[in-house]
């Protein structure tokens, strides 16, 4: 008797224990109204169809939101969609609507729902607010992930500052954010314009969510977006990332052809590196600055921000062995503010321009990829062991070329380089940060040895 009174007990607390794991999931919706739901702004049509959501695109309205009325810090959700090919949607997250912002525009973060030939679904895009935050340019592999015209399975998990996203259990995004703890989840659908052709359906179902004892999936490869200035997060140090500048000290820099760093030209000032607005000459007042370590393959990251006319650069492979009384020489990311700086004029078909390799190739002007001055960019200089060599600007890679390639010596022939014997071809050498005289502002500035 008590042999089986055992195992009564046992499985009795096995079934218990098996119902608490499955009460970690908590069912958003109930599948048969709206209750813990209300609509915000736009008046696209949602109704509730053999157990989905299901959103329907009206002519001549704003984005459309059927949001929770409750609000989410740290989760895990999760459930599946199935959406017309022809039309765009999201999922919203940690989003606010406040009628003192834009008179309760929806804003926040978005998982997105692209069914078009761009494949960004599952990328995270910052609604009513700073616009991408991670867009599925640089994560190509994420980019297969959805299945058009099928159910596909969104899943976010939002913990701390760490935004992830999956779609059908391939990781999508991986974001780093401290803009907005805690907020509503919402089913979009998106505007549409009066002249085209409303009815086309999104349907939603097993929405689910949990909030407590959340266990984080394992790391992936995926690239890391990191918002927060000056700041490594665990994922990215595990992927070997570190510092350049930490926004207080410049250790790790010091004047290109000195021993120490510059006592004027350049300044720390509210956690950013900044060269101080002089005549708009070349290393005339503080002079550039390079690392103190040099480097052969790496992935650079740094964000930068311009003022009206600003010219300046990220040079790499600079060894200091030319003896230029100007600029120490090596390839360069032009970093310059296009509108306005003469230099976007000179070389040849633009080659000076932002984002271009100076004086040698021009970069891909993508309208996605510009911010207006003043607004903080996204640069990445990624070298790879073969020599290979791309340029990324806001998410998006704008240059590629190999270095020692027939291309690229023909280029460097042609060019104002041309007298520098094995321009670009150092083995490794240092970065460098441009002092051309205007002010230019600098920050996040990371490094990987790949």
């Amino acid at each position: 008797m008590k042999f089986k009174t055992g195992i009564v007990l046992l499985l009795t607390f096995a079934a218990f224990g098996q119902t608490i794991a499955q009460d970690k999931w908590e069912s958003l919706f109930n599948g048969k109204d709206f209750k813990g739901w209300k609509q915000l702004n736009g008046k696209a049509k949602y109704e509730v169809r053999n157990g989905e959501i299901v959103g329907t695109t009206v002519s001549n309205e704003p984005n459309s939101f059927m949001a929770t009325e409750k609000n989410y810090g740290d989760f895990i959700l999760e459930l599946e969609l199935l959406v017309d090919n022809s039309m765009n949607s999201g999922v919203q997250f940690r989003s606010l609507s406040k009628a003192d912002y834009r008179d309760g525009r929806v804003h926040g973060y978005q998982m997105e729902i692209d069914p078009s030939s761009r494949a960004w679904s599952g990328g995270v895009y910052d609604e009513g607010r700073r616009g991408w935050l991670y867009n599925m340019e640089i994560n190509p592999e994420g980019k297969k992930a959805f299945k058009p015209g099928q159910w596909n399975k969104y899943r976010i998990e939002a913990i701390g500052n760490t935004l992830r996203t999956w779609v059908n259990g391939i990781p999508t995004a991986h974001v780093v954010d401290a803009e907005t703890a805690s907020g509503f989840i919402a089913l979009q659908v998106h505007s549409i314009r009066k002249d085209e052709t409303p009815g086309k359906e999104i349907r939603w179902r097993n929405i689910r969510i949990q909030t407590s004892n959340l266990q984080p999936s394992k790391p992936d490869g995926i690239f890391i977006a990191n918002y927060i200035p000056n700041h490594l997060s665990p994922q990215e140090k595990a992927k070997g990332y570190s510092l350049l500048f930490d926004g207080k000290n410049t250790s790790q820099w010091r004047g290109a052809y000195k021993t120490t760093f510059p006592t004027q030209g350049w300044e720390v000032v509210e956690n950013e590196l900044r060269v101080k607005d002089a005549d708009g000459s070349e290393s005339t007042n503080g002079g550039d600055i390079v690392t103190l370590k040099e480097y052969s393959a790496f992935e650079f990251q740094f964000d930068f921000k311009l003022s009206k006319g600003a010219n300046s650069g990220v040079k790499y492979f600079v060894t200091e062995s030319e003896g230029n009384k100007g600029s120490a020489i090596g390839p360069e990311y032009q970093i310059l503010d296009d509108a306005t700086h003469p230099d976007a004029k000179l070389g040849r078909d633009g080659n000076r321009t932002l984002g271009s390799l100076y004086d040698l190739m021009t970069s891909k002007k993508i309208p996605a990829a510009q911010k207006a001055v003043g607004e903080w960019n996204k640069g990445i200089i990624r070298v790879y062991p073969d020599n290979r060599v791309e340029y990324w600007l806001n998410g998006h890679n704008i240059l590629n070329y190999t270095r020692g390639s027939a291309e690229f010596l023909k280029l460097v022939s042609e060019s104002k380089y041309k007298d520098w014997k094995n321009f670009g071809m150092a083995p490794k050498g240092r970065l460098l940060l441009q002092d051309h005289g205007n002010a230019v502002a600098f920050r996040s500035l990371k490094i990987k040895q790949l």
